[in-house]
C-alpha cells in the first residue's frame, strides 16, 4: 500500500476508525523502515559480537542501565578475542600511550602531554588535566582503571593547596592545570608541583579543569561501579568546592558562566572571553555528573536543589539564545533594534549588520549548531567543535537540534573535516579581525593552532556524539581520514592549513592526547557500551515542548489555515519529512503525538477527527520518496 495514497484517499470517518487509520500508517512506516534499513545505516551496538552475544542469552540491556564492561579490549593486541587483526596503528597506538605515563611513588597517576624530545620542552612534560582525560577513558575502556583512580585523588589533594599569582589568592575550588612529578636523586624523594595558571601563557586559570575532573570521577564511577570512591568525604568536599565557584551569587542576569580569554583548550587569546560555548557546555555537563555523584546527606541537599535550579535555566538559555539554524539565522537577519521591554525579541541587541558575511553560505538548509558565544551586543557564529559535541554527550542539545549538528557536518565535510579531522573552530579569522582579535599572535595564524587548525585529539568527541545520535558512519569516515596520515606524520599535535593537509608548523609530535583520542575513537566504535561512561540521556524535566518546526514558510501557512477554520487555541506546528532515518523516526514521534492529542480532543468534543480539522494545527507535508 503507498503511504501517500492511504493519507489522500482513506480519511477516516469515526474516532474508531481515525485510530485504526493513524496505526495503519505507522505499521506502513515501520516496515517501510525495516526493509530499507542496511548494515552501515545501524547502530554499532547491534553490529557488534558483544551485543549479539547478549541479544542471543537474552541479557541485552540499555546504555545508560548497565555499567560499561570491565573486560579488555579486542584490540589490546595479543589477547584479541576475536578472528580479525587490530590494526597495526592501534597496536602502535598503545605502545606509545604507555611510554607516556607518569609514576609517582610506584604508582601511575597519568600521562604527560607529549613524548618531546626537543630541547625546548616547555610544559608538554607535565601531566595536563584536561589532557589526560581521553587517555584516561582508554584505560578504563581497556580495563585498566587503576592509573585513572590515583589521578583523580592525587589532582584532588593539590586542589587543597594555598594558590596565588602574585599577591592574589585563587579560589579554594580552583584545580590545576597541570602537575609535574619532581625527582630529587641526592634525597632520593619525589613531590608534586602543580600549576594553577601562574605560569601559563596568559596567566589564566584553567576553568575548564575542575569540569573535567567532575565528569572523569563519573566516567571512573560508571564503568568500574565503584562508588567508593566518589563517596569518599574528600571526593564529595572536592565536588562541592568546584561549584561553589559557579554557583555564587553575582551581578550575573544570565544562567551561564562569565570566563576570561585562554580559560580552556582555547589557551591564548581567541576572542572566546564573555560565555564561550565549551564552558558552557563543560559546565552543564559537570553540573548534571554533580548531581549523580553528590549524596543526599544535609551538606549535598541544599546544593543539589541549587544545581538543579541553575541546569532549567542554562538549558532553557542555550538552547533559546546559542542555538543556530536556517530559520534562526533568517530571523537574527531580521532583527529590529533598540528594543526595550520585557516582551523585546532581539533580547541582546544584536545588531543585524554585525553579522558575518560567510555564515548564509555556511548555514545548510538541514542543520545546525550552538554559537561560539553570545552575550550583550555580541554573538560569535564561529563554529566550535568541542563545545558542540559535549552539548551532544550532555543533552544539552535536544535529539533534534543533535541530529541537526550531525547534518551540518555531514553537509559541510570538507570544511569541518577535510584531510584531518577535526578543526577546533571554523571559520579562521585572518586580517585586520586576526590582528585586533589576537594582538597579533604568531602561533594562531589563519588557519593554525587555535586558530581553524585541525586538532586529531577531537576524533574522540566526535565519535561519541555520532555513536549517540546513531550515526556511527561519521565517525566511521572521520577515523578512515586520520588513519591515513596520523601515525605516519608522527602523531602530531595539530595540522594546518583550509582542510588540514599540512603538519602544524609549531606542532609537537607524538602529542599523547592525539594518540589516545584515536585509541578511544577505535574501541568506542567497536563497542559502543563504552559510550554509557561519557554520555548523559535527557533529562525529561528539561525537554522542550514542541511549538514550531524548521520551516518558516510552513509555519505561516499552518497559522494561515488555523485562522481560516476559526481555530482560537495556540498552532503548533509538526514538518514530517522522509529523506532519511532520523526523519523517518521523527515521522513515527509525530504521528504518534499526533494520534493522543487528537483522539482525547475528538472525545472531550464528542465528535470525530477529520484530517481538515487536525491540519489546522498540524501542517503535514510528506514527499513520496521512500
Amino acid at each position: 500500500m503507498n503511504l501517500l495514497h492511504l493519507l489522500q484517499h482513506d480519511t477516516p470517518k469515526s474516532l474508531k476508525t481515525f485510530s485504526d487509520f493513524m496505526h495503519q500508517i505507522l505499521s506502513l512506516i515501520s516496515l517501510m523502515i525495516t526493509r530499507q534499513r542496511s548494515f552501515d545505516e545501524r547502530s554499532l551496538v547491534e553490529a557488534s559480537p558483544r551485543y549479539i552475544s547478549w541479544a542471543e542469552n537474552g541479557r541485552h540491556m540499555g546504555l545508560e542501565s548497565v555499567f560499561s564492561p570491565r573486560i579488555r579490549s579486542s584490540f589490546n593486541s595479543p589477547r584479541a578475542q576475536y578472528a580479525y587483526e587490530p590494526h597495526p596503528m592501534f597496536v602502535e597506538a598503545w605502545e606509545s600511550l604507555r611510554k607516556t605515563m607518569v609514576y609517582f611513588r610506584g604508582q601511575p597517576v597519568g600521562t604527560i602531554a607529549a613524548l618531546d624530545n626537543s630541547d625546548e620542552k616547555l610544559n608538554y612534560d607535565q601531566v595536563f588535566v584536561r589532557d589526560f582525560v581521553p587517555s584516561a577513558l582508554a584505560f578504563l575502556m581497556n580495563g585498566e582503571p587503576e592509573i585513572v583512580k590515583n589521578f583523580l585523588l592525587k589532582t584532588l589533594r593539590l586542589q587543597s593547596w594555598e594558590k596565588k599569582i602574585d599577591r592574589f589568592q585563587l579560589g579554594e575550588g580552583v584545580m590545576p592545570a597541570s602537575f609535574k612529578v619532581l625527582h630529587d636523586p641526592i634525597r632520593n624523594t619525589e613531590t608534586l608541583m602543580a600549576d594553577f595558571g601562574e605560569s601559563a601563557i596568559g596567566r589564566v586559570a584553567p576553568v575548564d579543569s575542575g569540569f573535567w575532573w567532575i565528569i572523569l570521577l563519573r566516567a571512573y564511577t560508571k564503568s568500574t561501579g565503584d562508588t567508593l570512591l566518589a563517596e569518599r568525604p574528600e571526593c564529595q568536599n572536592g565536588i562541592r568546592l568546584i561549584l561553589a565557584l559557579c554557583l555564587s551569587e553575582g551581578f550575573d542576569t544570565f544562567p551561564t558562566l562569565l570566563c576570561a580569554d585562554g580559560c580552556s583548550m582555547i589557551d591564548r587569546r581567541m576572542g572566546v572571553y564573555g560565555y564561550p560555548i565549551e564552558i558552557q557546555a563543560l559546565f552543564f555537563m559537570a553540573l548534571r555528573c554533580a548531581l549523580i555523584l553528590l549524596k543526599q546527606d544535609d551538606q549535598g541537599k541544599e546544593l543539589v536543589d541549587r544545581i538543579a535550579k541553575r541546569l532549567h535555566a542554562l538549558s532553557f538559555h542555550m538552547r533559546s539564545y546559542f542555538w543556530l539554524d536556517l530559520k534562526q539565522l533568517n530571523d537574527i537577519y531580521r532583527y529590529k533594534t533598540e528594543e526595550y521591554s520585557h516582551t523585546a525579541v532581539n533580547k541582546f541587541n544584536v545588531i543585524p549588520d554585525s553579522l558575518p558575511e560567510w555564515v548564509f553560505d555556511f548555514m545548510p538548509t538541514y542543520g545546525g549548531y550552538f554559537l561560539g558565544n553570545v552575550g550583550p551586543s555580541n554573538m560569535d557564529f564561529r563554529w566550535f567543535c568541542l563545545g558542540n559535541c559535549i552539548a551532544i554527550l550532555s543533552s544539552l542539545a535536544t535529539p533534534e537540534q543533535s541530529m541537526a549538528i550531525m547534518d551540518l557536518i555531514e553537509s559541510r565535510w570538507e570544511e569541518l573535516v577535510g584531510d584531518m579531522p577535526v578543526k577546533v573552530c571554523y571559520p579562521a579569522i585572518e586580517s585586520h579581525d586576526w590582528r585586533i582579535i589576537t594582538g597579533c599572535d604568531p602561533k594562531n595564524t589563519r588557519c593554525s593552532y587555535h586558530n581553524g587548525g585541525s586538532w586529531p585529539v577531537l576524533l574522540w568527541l566526535l565519535t561519541a556524539a555520532c555513536i549517540k545520535v546513531g550515526r556511527p558512519q561519521i565517525a566511521r569516515r572521520a577515523i578512515e581520514v586520520a588513519e591515513l596520515r596520523l601515525a605516519k606524520d608522527g602523531w602530531p599535535e595539530y595540522y594546518d592549513g583550509k582542510s588540514g593537509r599540512y603538519v602544524g608548523k609549531q606542532a609537537r609530535k607524538h602529542q599523547t592526547w592525539s594518540i589516545a583520542g584515536y585509541l578511544v575513537a577505535k574501541m568506542m566504535l567497536e563497542d559502543p557500551s563504552h559510550l554509557g561512561m561519557i554520555s548523559l540521556e535527557e533529562d525529561k524535566q528539561m525537554k522542550p515542548m514542541v511549538k514550531r518546526s524548521s520551516n518558516s514558510q510552513m509555519d505561516l501557512q499552518a497559522q494561515d489555515h488555523a485562522h481560516i477554520i476559526g481555530q482560537k487555541k495556540e498552532v503548533q506546528v509538526f514538518c514530517f519529512h522522509t529523506e532519511r532515518r532520523r526523519s523517518l523516526k521523527e515521522l513515527i514521534r509525530s504521528l504518534h503525538l499526533m494520534l493522543c492529542r487528537y483522539t482525547s480532543g475528538a472525545v472531550e468534543n464528542h465528535r470525530p477527527p477529520s484530517l481538515s480539522n487536525i491540519s489546522g494545527a498540524v501542517h503535514v507535508s510528506i514527499g513520496t520518496n521512500f
